[in-house]
């Protein structure tokens, strides 16, 4: 079970809103032997705070193989371009409750 998260802001757009749990590789990908023999348990457990917006937008634009593969840091998930475009346009969103 996750924890609350200690932060109150989405670790990509940084807006104050309600936070879901992403993991940097997806749990869909844990059971594959390339991820089971290539990370360790915790390294599979890692992952960011995220709004619902942005959650949404990542799994939106990328399947779970790529994620997994190439988009499994933070920094490399900003990096990505379709995903920096959608952090600009959300920062000047209302956030709804």
């Amino acid at each position: 079970m996750r924890k609350n998260p200690e932060i109150s802001h989405c670790e990509l757009c940084e807006r104050e809103a309600p936070l879901t749990f992403h993991h940097l590789i997806p749990r869909k990908l844990h059971r594959r032997p390339r991820f089971k023999k290539g990370y360790s348990q915790e390294q599979l457990q890692q992952g960011v705070w995220l709004c619902y917006p942005c959650h949404r937008a990542i799994h939106k634009f990328h399947d779970e193989m790529a994620l997994g593969l190439h988009l499994n840091t933070r920094d490399l998930l900003l990096a990505d371009p379709e995903v920096s475009r959608h952090v600009t346009w959300v920062k000047k969103q209302k956030i709804r409750q």
